[in-house]
């Protein structure tokens, strides 16, 4: 089991949407703790570092696993349409 951290973003997200999504989410994020590359996660292109990405419905979550360390950051989870903009 990986350990999870979330990054400020992150938080904001999870503080705002609605407790359903909520749930889902948390659901989805702790299925990576267990396995951080799920068949149906895929990388985001165009970033420096490895950037990773899943499906909750129509939102994303963006995440960066560092083995060395055992930590996986939930970078950003947000709607398709704005999860890629920087």
């Amino acid at each position: 089991m990986l350990q999870i951290l979330l990054a400020s973003a992150s938080k904001k997200f999870l503080k705002k949407c609605e407790k359903e999504l909520y749930d889902r989410v948390i659901n989805r994020i702790s299925e990576l703790s267990a396995n951080p590359f799920p068949p149906d996660c895929k990388m985001v292109l165009g970033r420096s570092e490895k950037v990773f990405r899943v499906r909750v419905g129509d939102y994303r979550i963006q995440y960066i696993v560092f083995s060395d360390k055992k930590e996986i950051l939930i970078s950003d989870i947000d709607k398709r349409s704005r999860a890629y903009k920087e």
